[in-house]
This record gives C-alpha cells, sequence and structure tokens, in this order.
C-alpha cells in the first residue's frame, strides 16, 4: 500500500499552542474578536504569520471577513532556504493540533501543468512555518477544508506573474470558489514609525491591485515585506479573475502588543474580492 506523505507540524508549541484544545480556544478568540463586518466571497487575501500572541488577531480578522471554501491555495515565502524557488505539494496531507488537512490533488495537478515551473517538493515545505499558521484559522472556519501549498523562494517578478496568471486559469476551470491566501508579513526590525511608513506604501499599491506597482514598491524601498512574492502572484491571479476591490481589514506592528517600538514587524490583514 502507497505510504500517504504526512506533514508534521514545525512550529506547534512555539508559534501557537501545541494543546489542540489551547489553540482552539486561542484561535476562535482571534476569529471571534473580529469586526462584526458581514462574511464576503472573496478571490484573495493576505494574512500575517507570525506568532499568533503578535499576529494572531490580525490574520483573525481576515478569516473572520472572508468566506473560507472547501478549495484553498496558500502562498508563503520560502524562509529556510530549502528546497525549490517554486515548490508545490500534491499529495497526501498537512497536520495542525486541529487534525489533518488534505492537500487538493487535482487542483494541485492541474495547476503543474499550467505552470511546469512549479516542481514538488516538500522540502521546501518541511520546516516552513508561513503556510503552517494560517490552518488552524482555516480549519475552524471550513472543517472540509483541503489545500495546494506553495512555497515562493524567488524574488523575480516574471515568475511571480506567471504563477498569477496559472492561477488565474487553473481557478477559472475549476468552475467553484478557490481562495488563494497569500502568507506575508510587512516590514521587518525597523522602528514602528518606519515601518508603518513603509508598510503603507505597499499597502496603497495592495489596495489598488497592482501586483507590479508593489514589486516596484517593495524592492526599490527597501521595505522587508518576507511575503511580496505570494502577494504578488495573489494580486495577479485576483486581477485576472476581475478583483473589483481590495479592502486592509486590519493593520498593526509587534510593537502594539510588545510596547517595544524601536523594533518591530509589521502586520497587515487584506481581503481582495
Amino acid at each position: 500500500m502507497a505510504t500517504v506523505t504526512l506533514r508534521h507540524p514545525a512550529v506547534a508549541g512555539r508559534f501557537y499552542p501545541r494543546n489542540p484544545e489551547d489553540l482552539r480556544a486561542e484561535a476562535q478568540g482571534y476569529l471571534s474578536q473580529a469586526d462584526s463586518k458581514p462574511v464576503v466571497e472573496a478571490i484573495g487575501c493576505i494574512a500575517p504569520h507570525a506568532g499568533y500572541m503578535y499576529s494572531g488577531h490580525v490574520a483573525g480578522a481576515v478569516f473572520a471577513r472572508v468566506q473560507i471554501p472547501p478549495r484553498c491555495i496558500v502562498l508563503c515565502p520560502n524562509h529556510t532556504g530549502m528546497g525549490r524557488a517554486l515548490a508545490i505539494m500534491s499529495e497526501g496531507a498537512w497536520e495542525t493540533p486541529l487534525g489533518e488537512v488534505p492537500i487538493d490533488g487535482e487542483l494541485a495537478t492541474s495547476l503543474k501543468q499550467e505552470f511546469p515551473a512549479l516542481h514538488d517538493d516538500s522540502a521546501a515545505h518541511r520546516g516552513e512555518h508561513a503556510a503552517e499558521v494560517e490552518l488552524p484559522f482555516m480549519q475552524l472556519r471550513q472543517p472540509e477544508l483541503r489545500f495546494v501549498p506553495i512555497a515562493l523562494g524567488t524574488g523575480q517578478f516574471e515568475p511571480l506573474e506567471h504563477l498569477g496568471l496559472a492561477l488565474a486559469k487553473t481557478i477559472t476551470r475549476m468552475n467553484e470558489p478557490v481562495l488563494i491566501v497569500a502568507s506575508s508579513d510587512m516590514n521587518h526590525y525597523e522602528s514602528d514609525a518606519v515601518t508603518r511608513m513603509k508598510d503603507h506604501r505597499a499597502i496603497e499599491r495592495i489596495l489598488t491591485i497592482d501586483p507590479r506597482g508593489l514589486y516596484d514598491v517593495v524592492t526599490g524601498q527597501d521595505i522587508s515585506m518576507c511575503g511580496f512574492g505570494p502577494a504578488v502572484a495573489m494580486l495577479t491571479a485576483a486581477r485576472q479573475l476581475g478583483a473589483k476591490s481590495a479592502e486592509l481589514v486590519k493593520y498593526a506592528t509587534s510593537g502594539d502588543v510588545s510596547g517595544d517600538r524601536d523594533m518591530v514587524v509589521g502586520y497587515a490583514g487584506v481581503v481582495v474580492r
């Protein structure tokens, strides 16, 4: 019998609670803290991926705002440097303390056919936290969740754009809702004032659904947004899929929690529809 590829949690007990009851309570708390705006059907979103203590309230606001369909794609940066630059997993499941999330093999295979530069590579995902920390929120909102994880280790515009175009074509063929989650924190390790200034330059481009503009401002103005690649690909796909608006659901920095304003990380939650 073939063995199923099961990806075990890399950061449970560090970025979020390992105990299922504690994790459920904490994540549900962040979801329920969100503004009581109506839930919307979105094409894509941007959610942060730091430890829940720092960014969970921003991620919770995003995932409370959008309908989570059974099929999702989670794009994340590759912080570890392991594996291929365009790394997908197309079989198996990911384990979290709340249970297993199966990989959507049909959707992954269709994406690889559309964009052959994507390579099956579990090594790129094994120690990477940025997709993992989104899953418990998504599991709580959608018990039937299955997903496709893609880790991006490239900072070049063209492959990010081509991925976005492939996402749009593949999702159009699916003929059912597919949410694209771009996992990203914003500027890193500068003062609160500098971080807010830099982040809002990037957020301006995101809110106009301008992937090239986001790429240019991040790379040209030294904004250390770790997931700009996922955001560029998601925004490219969203434009192709007819997105009309983007909403900043919540913005914060780590200084809001720690009180340290000298060296912070920014977090933006955005919904695109």
